[in-house]
């Protein structure tokens, strides 16, 4: 362990590693220290200690400089001046957006003419309905922006003050402070047709009828979680939209939501009101989401219980709340969050990431990869916790990701699946592995196995290391379990034998590509 005068000799560049790898971790001053005191509390340093010691106004002691090397999992001598390399004291910047782009050529085909002519008729030819079409722009835009929406955080802090948590008597006080009045009505959840033709069942939960009635369903007196957000929910519609009668009814089940009418709910196309109460559903929504679990707060207690979606449990909120949350809040970008109905309906989706969806079109499709964390959990009725480390073949290469999926039932009484999981290629090139090499060789092990393999004790030792970085504590309990390979279609499965007949031998010419390879064989 070197002594005090041998660190500032050799800590010029210090505090421009720590700042650029706290940057590159997306994390804050306070953050780091967050993190840092909860590896020793006395030693740890303050905010702004930290910000001096990253200026170069001062240089950490050896015990200090030990908690940041742990945060970061590198050795001491990495941070010193004879362990130089161009990528730790340069910055890395980074584009916006959870999906990339594709240049669109000729680029007079992608004028908002031709696209206002396309687009309908393209839902038409696949299936698409307005409604399905709006989630998915909401979606982009999601992902495009990173769930990060600071007008719709500051609005939601201006109305609960960042409290946490908030009862259901602070929520009931603040509608009555709004000028709400709440009727109370008695619907139990009945089976119905969805839009797929299936049979599930379905209920309303509440709706709001301008100019100033709150309508809620006696079933939500009896869970406190599901009332409050739906308290919230209509809490951010007031807020955001004035009271307005635009907003959709809240309903229980695998229903997408109750945009349009009847008659233009599976028309296939835009619809400008479908498109608009969608957002506006969104909004909502997020809101709702901000006001029960405030950003700053909500993050530090996310840190202080490494991610662990039992934290609902103290905050009296769903799950889902948490989990969606989680993907908003945190310092590391590469989320994605699933909401899932058997046997194949996405309620929610985000992906800021760009994972491939394992269904098409927003529905089942024919062969789902059915090692999908989502598809296992829905095909096992028991309930529970499912923590998962899957690696799955991209156009960039093999991804690592590791997710944690819980089993609930809504208030419907449906079961649906709720699973939240990151990109764990990042933080490994972050601490200077290649992640691709280290996800292409847990997928040999994976295939030798048979589509499943116990990790590596050298992945293991990579990915703990991640994981400890990243302060979420289901990844070590995916680590724990055999990794599965995964694919986006069955077409394309690499196990052996495959899940599906077809995908054992995958036959990916098209037929003009045959005719053309039978012609260079005969030349």
């Amino acid at each position: 362990m070197k002594n005090h005068a041998t660190l500032i000799r050799q800590s010029h560049f210090l505090g421009t590693k720590i700042r650029n790898l706290r940057k590159q971790h997306h994390l804050t001053l306070e953050d780091l220290s967050a993190r840092c005191v909860k590896i020793d509390p006395e030693a740890a340093p303050s905010v702004s200690y930290l910000s001096m010691i990253e200026r170069g106004k001062r240089v950490p002691g050896k015990d200090m400089l030990g908690i940041i090397a742990t945060v970061f999992q590198k050795d001491i001598d990495w941070f010193m001046d004879d362990a130089l390399s161009e990528k730790a004291i340069t910055p890395e910047k980074s584009g916006h957006g959870g999906i990339s782009g594709m240049a669109l050529e000729p680029g007079f085909l992608f004028s908002d003419n031709i696209l206002q002519i396309a687009i309908p008729e393209m839902l038409a030819q696949t299936g698409t309905t307005g409604r399905q079409f709006a989630h998915l722009l909401i979606r982009a835009h999601q992902e495009h922006h990173r769930n990060h929406f600071p007008d719709l955080e500051r609005a939601a802090e201006n109305i609960g003050l960042k409290r946490m948590p908030l009862s259901v008597a602070e929520l009931m006080d603040i509608v009555q402070k709004m000028g709400l009045t709440i009727k109370w009505f008695n619907r139990t959840p009945q089976e119905v047709l969805d839009e797929t033709g299936a049979h599930s069942k379905s209920t309303v939960r509440s709706f709001f009828d301008p100019p100033g009635t709150l309508y809620l369903n006696e079933l939500l007196k009896t869970e406190p979680a599901r009332l409050k957000y739906d308290l919230a929910l209509h809490i951010g519609h007031c807020t955001l939209h004035n009271k307005d009668g635009l907003k959709s009814v809240l309903l229980a089940g695998k229903n997408q939501s109750n945009t349009g009418s009847s008659a233009n709910a599976l028309s296939f196309g835009p619809d400008a009101q479908d498109i608009l109460s969608a957002w506006r559903d969104f909004e909502c929504s997020f809101f709702a989401g901000a006001l029960l679990c405030p950003r700053v707060p909500f993050r530090q207690m996310l840190e202080r219980h490494s991610y662990e979606v039992s934290v609902h449990k103290q905050l009296e909120v769903s799950p889902s709340v948490v989990m969606r949350r989680m993907t908003a809040v945190s310092s590391y970008p590469h989320w994605h969050y699933f909401d899932a109905y058997p046997p194949g309906t996405l309620k929610a989706v985000y992906r800021g990431n760009g994972i491939p969806l394992p269904w098409g079109n927003m529905r089942l499709v024919e062969d789902p990869c059915q090692n999908w964390a989502v598809f296992r959990l829905i095909n096992n009725s028991s309930p529970g916790t499912s923590a998962q480390v899957s690696v799955l073949e991209t156009k960039d290469g093999p991804r690592i990701y590791c997710c944690e999926s819980v089993s609930v039932e809504d208030m419907a009484g449906n079961a649906h699946v709720l699973c939240a999981g990151i990109d764990l290629n990042p933080v490994l090139d972050t601490q200077g592995r290649d992640a691709r090499d280290i996800a292409a060789s847990l997928k040999q092990a994976c295939i030798k196995g048979r589509g499943d393999a116990d990790i590596p004790a050298a992945i293991r030792k990579d990915l703990l290391s991640a994981a400890r970085i990243l302060n979420i504590g289901w990844i070590q309990r995916g680590l724990d379990n055999p990794a599965r390979v995964i694919c986006s279609r069955g077409a394309v499965c690499p196990r052996t034998p495959g899940c599906y007949a077809k995908s054992a031998s995958p036959d990916t010419l098209t037929v003009m590509e045959k005719m053309q390879q039978a012609i260079r064989d005969e030349c």
